[in-house]
């Protein structure tokens, strides 16, 4: 029967990739009428999710008082394991005999690849252009403590993963919210936090995931290619589509090794790549860096005329570096669940990392590009990618050519990741039998997401990558004591010598 409604969903999908090809106009017909279904639904959910609690909305501060929360439960574990997630992360302690599917470095890079894209480039900007510099203030503080959510959720994917026989593994919340619940005593509960959360993740993988990321993609990949070849030089969303469809069905068929393997190439690529540039942009303005970075801090307490004030300038840093470094969503940890450890402490550790790299590094650098150059200001610019290209194009004429490839690389390995983090929830719900028609659809919401504008799925899409906080939050809180007594254990035998160093 399960089957049944799956290929029913699959074919009434692939009537839209048809009409968006053939006839241009009869898909944004159908997307109205999508929009006009999701529209109430969207909004429904955004009164209860953006629901203000002290003029702040209730999942931002879900979150934030999570992450705050773990952070004092667990010793404050963001600084004093900071150093020993680097010896990790270089193999010091990879073991080959360990049972799992990538290594600690590509688990992260996986991780990664899915957190660090358009956040880091749009999302800082529009903190920034609403909120004033010291938006980013605020970013960064969250961050910091969003270190200890991605380490407790980490290290119950590990604690609860179970093994699919042929080296393979799957972990994630759907696992640790309905064996550990289960541990405790509340089955029922953990049952449906486990559904809840699967649910979510499918919805967030097929949209924000996949969607969102192939539409913004094309965008910017076009402008460089109008750039390149002349104004009068467009290129077809119909061609990008077919072809990003292909390269990422070539990469999400093999599952997550060959997906661990990519974006443990990708990642440092995009991440240099857009660094150095950042960087070139810092260092051409170095004497303005000094009252950059005072502003930030400054105005995170004492905000000029900006939106809301103290409070909009709080909101906005902490809104956009949850939805930037994904702590607390449970997403990363499905990752992360497949890495090859027998500790999962340790794969936690390695985790941690994720919110330092991605807000407070590359985030950072994005805040001090649009800041140094007083493009945030200007009202002229729409917030988001075009201000930060705005920025760099202040130095760099021909940016636009690498923020395209940035955006796409970006993009890309965002789309590889989700769909791994998407197949999980699926086969949690519906059985690994299934899993090859979940791919199919995954690749067509691909090609959809490069020719049509989705308006309020995308928006239904962001949705529920903000309700994955509600269960994956609270089954962490409970489950966070079992978490410390194996912190505690081993951080005993780290410090006797009793863990045994391969390089």
């Amino acid at each position: 029967m399960k089957q049944r409604w799956l290929l029913i969903l699959l074919f009434a999908l692939t009537p839209t990739v048809a009409l968006a090809q053939a006839e241009p106009e009869a898909p944004q017909t159908l997307v109205n009428q999508i929009d006009a279904i999701f529209t109430p639904i969207v909004n429904t959910m955004a009164s209860v999710l953006l629901f203000d609690v002290f003029s702040v909305p209730l999942i931002v501060l879900w979150l934030v008082a999570g992450a705050i929360f773990f952070t004092f439960r667990m010793g404050f574990i963001n600084l004093r394991a900071f150093k020993h997630a680097w010896f990790v992360i270089a193999g010091h302690y990879d073991d080959p005999a360990e049972e799992g599917e990538v290594t600690h470095f590509q688990a992260l890079a996986a991780a990664l690849s899915a957190t660090v894209g358009l956040g880091n480039i749009a999302g800082v900007a529009i903190a920034v252009s609403i909120g004033g510099p010291g938006a980013m203030f605020w970013m960064t503080v969250a961050g910091l403590f969003g270190m200890s959510s991605k380490f407790v959720e980490c290290t119950l994917a590990q604690k609860y993963r179970i093994h699919l026989g042929n080296g393979q593994v799957a972990g994630g919340p759907m696992y640790y919210l309905s064996k550990g619940l289960s541990e405790l005593g509340l089955r029922p509960l953990g049952k449906f936090l486990a559904a809840l959360f699967a649910v979510c993740c499918i919805g967030a993988a097929f949209g924000g995931g996949n969607m969102f990321q192939a539409n913004q993609s094309y965008v910017a990949v076009a402008g460089a290619f109008s750039q390149l070849f002349g104004e009068n030089t467009t290129l077809p969303s119909w061609i990008y589509g077919v072809g990003i469809s292909i390269l990422v069905a070539l990469v999400i068929i093999g599952g997550i090794r060959r997906i661990g393997a990519v974006a443990a190439a990708l990642v440092p690529s995009m991440c240099a790549i857009y660094i150095l540039a950042s960087l070139w942009i810092i260092l051409v303005n170095l004497p303005a860096v000094p009252g950059a970075v005072g502003s930030i801090i400054s105005e995170a307490f004492l905000p000029k005329a900006v939106e809301g004030g103290f409070i909009g300038v709080l909101v906005q840093g902490l809104r956009r570096s949850a939805f930037s470094n994904e702590a607390g969503l449970g997403s990363a940890a499905i990752a992360h669940a497949a890495a090859r450890t027998h500790e999962p402490v340790r794969e936690g550790i390695v985790a941690l990392l994720e919110p330092f790299i991605d807000t407070v590094v590359i985030c950072n650098m994005t805040a001090l590009v649009v800041v140094i150059t007083g493009e945030y200001a200007d009202q002229s610019t729409a917030p988001g990618v075009e201000t930060t290209a705005a920025a760099f194009g202040t130095v760099i004429e021909w940016f636009p050519l690498v923020l395209g490839l940035a955006v796409f690389l970006f993009a890309f390995s965002t789309m590889i990741s989700w769909s791994y983090y998407g197949e999980r929830a699926w086969t949690y719900l519906f059985g690994e039998q299934t899993m090859i028609i979940y791919r199919l659809m995954f690749v067509v919401c691909v090609f959809i997401g490069s020719v049509v504008n989705l308006g309020a799925v995308l928006d239904f899409a962001d949705m529920m990558l903000f309700s994955m906080a509600f269960p994956n939050i609270l089954g962490a809180f409970l489950l966070s004591n079992k978490v410390l007594d194996d912190l505690n254990d081993y951080m005993a035998r780290l410090k006797s010598g009793e863990m045994p160093v391969f390089k």
